[in-house]
């Protein structure tokens, strides 16, 4: 455009030019000579002007070479901005999906717990097992590791300081000997021996006869905790796949201020073991363990069926998050499973109303970590099953009747765990150095039925709950250091059943039921068993104790996900192993055998502060 415009005004100059050049002029005298000279002074004019056009064009090209090199640039950075904008908006939505795709939520809990406990007058068994022991290395024949020494019952009538004196020098004198001897000695051949003995009818007063040795009688003492603090943190992960397929998952980390071993000395307590079903429940470090995670697929087939693998939802089962103010949070009935495993679960929903669960599970894999090619086949252990139904039977807002059934095949003495021994369970002999040690199982004990009942009502501004609870165990005729099922070593178990109850009531203040106030009662008999070493009680699972628990709570809502606890919990004892599947239970009102010391009552006030995201 500017080309055409500097053309055009040339053109009107050179018509200007020749207009002038053809206008009338003056007569004179020169008139002749000028028009002589017209033709060259406008050639020359002409060639000037051309010249002058070519200094335009040459300019014009200039500017517009300019020009487009500067529109050009201008495109390049609009796009290299709309690139970049746009890589941004993708970024974020793929971002935002994926977010969407998981839903994050947790809670982070301070507690701070006073305890005071008694523990009974007792016999120390581990002394006892200990005497006995060397008892044996005196006698034992010494082509078998032994002194040889005949053994008498005129020893039983000597008194019993200088049998231990003569026990002890013989130990001492032949030491290199007696550890030779204990490190190849057996249970079996423990046993044997005990067995010997009962048939000369000569256990029970060798095992009286040892009762009254030097620091096997212990006094009763207290055992007091000032102040315990713990750190809780659960993240919970839920992810939904598809309409009818979504993955779950929650990770915790629970720990006492300044410890983070995840070992605990063992002290005869079924909590103080880190197994695999006790790492979340227990406190253990400040790793943050995989407590739950699984998949679930609804509506198989557009059908009523549902399918569930993984580490399974198995704590904090009704009727047992009433107290922690919270809904329910496992599947199984709280008062006879709250323990972390890992399984399968098969169910149907009937209604909306009523679900029928089959599950699966493993609690103990022998074929993995326990150096089984290092053992005959015949000399392997099997495998740990469980296999159970759970049932509800109602289920409302306010209504809950659930009823839980489990059995477990092959139990074995403990599960694969990491814990500091005190003390050789088969020597009795003190192990000094405290040594993290991993506790592999000896032997299959025979199977475990457990049977559960709760009912839950919300009635008014009232939350009533009730739980009934059968255990039963059948013994295969094994026993170990630690006992068989409900029996002592070198005796032979019986099948034993138990029982167990809960009651319950919470009370919600106003119409926000921001204030809530809580009372419970349970009681357990000297046979009782369950599965819930996992149990949120930091002195022992409340719902395995062998006599009576009294507990009352109070929460309170400081904000709707900010909650204040206070909790008060009294344990009165009356029998030993209170959550042991192993040994006799003993009775704690009279001076009894005590493998390791154990609570006769106990009492824990706590405070906590939980915040939940």
């Amino acid at each position: 455009m500017k080309r055409m415009t500097a053309i055009f005004l040339t053109l009107c100059l050179l018509a200007l030019g020749s207009l002038a050049q053809n206008s009338p002029a003056a007569a004179s005298d020169s008139s002749s000579k000028a028009q002589a000279d017209d033709p060259a002074q406008l050639r020359q004019e002409i060639e000037q002007l051309k010249k002058a056009v070519n200094a335009l064009e040459e300019r014009l090209a200039t500017q517009e070479k300019e020009a487009q090199a500067t529109k050009e640039q201008a495109a390049a950075s609009e796009g290299t901005v709309s690139v970049k904008d746009l890589d941004k908006r993708v970024q974020t939505t793929e971002r935002e999906q994926a977010l969407s795709r998981i839903r994050f939520s947790g809670d982070y809990r301070f507690e701070a717990h006073s305890i005071w406990g008694n523990v009974p007058a007792h016999l120390d068994g581990m002394a006892m097992q200990n005497l006995m022991v060397k008892t044996l290395f005196l006698t034992t024949p010494t082509a078998q590791g032994g002194l040889g020494m005949p053994f008498s019952p005129s020893m039983l009538s000597m008194p019993i300081g200088t049998f231990v004196s003569t026990l002890n020098n013989a130990v001492m004198n032949n030491y290199g000997q007696y550890q030779y001897f204990t490190n190849n000695l057996t249970y079996n051949q423990v046993n044997q021996a005990a067995q010997g003995f009962k048939q000369m009818g000569l256990f029970t007063p060798f095992m009286n006869y040892l009762a009254t040795a030097p620091n096997v009688y212990v006094p009763g003492y207290t055992n007091n905790a000032d102040i315990l603090y713990t750190n809780r943190l659960r993240l919970n992960l839920d992810s939904k796949l598809s309409d009818n397929i979504s993955v779950t998952a929650r990770l915790s980390m629970y720990k006492v201020f300044g410890d983070s071993t995840g070992v605990q000395v063992f002290n005869g307590q079924p909590n103080s073991m880190n197994v695999d079903g006790t790492t979340a429940g227990v406190p253990n470090s400040d790793i943050l363990r995989v407590e739950r995670a699984y998949f679930t697929w609804n509506n198989i087939g557009d059908s009523k069926f549902y399918l569930s693998i993984g580490r399974r939802p198995s704590t904090d089962g009704p009727p047992m998050n009433f107290r922690q103010d919270e809904p329910r949070g496992g599947t199984p009935s709280g008062a006879i499973i709250d323990y972390q495993f890992d399984g399968i679960t098969f169910g149907y929903h009937i209604n909306d109303n009523m679900v029928w669960r089959v599950c699966y599970g493993l609690g103990y894999s022998s074929e993995f970590g326990n150096g089984s090619i290092l053992q005959l086949p015949q000399d392997r252990l099997k495998d740990t099953h469980f296999l159970g139904a759970d049932l509800d039977l109602w289920s409302t807002d306010k209504t809950l009747i659930n009823a839980t059934f489990a059995h477990a095949f092959n139990v074995t003495d403990g599960f694969d765990g990491l814990v500091v021994m005190p003390f050789n369970p088969l020597t009795g002999d003190a192990n000094n150095s405290n040594v993290v040690m991993r506790y592999t199982p000896s032997a299959n004990l025979g199977g475990i039925n457990l049977m559960s009942l709760d009912v839950t009502r919300r009635q008014g501004p009232m939350d009533l709950y009730l739980s009934g609870n059968y255990s039963g165990t059948q013994p295969n005729g094994q026993t170990t250091p630690f006992g068989g099922l409900m029996s002592d070593p070198y005796e032979t178990p019986v099948a034993r059943t138990g029982y167990m109850f809960l009651v319950g009531a919470r009370y919600n203040f106003g119409q926000d039921n921001r204030s809530k106030i809580g009372f419970e009662f349970n009681h357990g008999t000297k046979y009782w068993f369950n599965f819930a070493q996992a149990e949120d009680d930091i002195i022992a699972p409340k719902t395995n104790t062998r006599g009576q628990v009294y507990e009352a709570y109070f929460t309170e809502r400081i904000t709707q996900r900010f909650i204040f606890k206070a909790d008060a919990i009294k344990y009165v004892y009356d029998y030993s192993g209170s959550g042991w599947h192993l040994g006799d239970p003993k009775p704690l009102n009279t001076v009894s055998v005590l493998g390791f010391p154990t609570y006769k009552d106990a009492f824990m006030t706590t405070v906590s502060l939980i915040a939940r995201f």
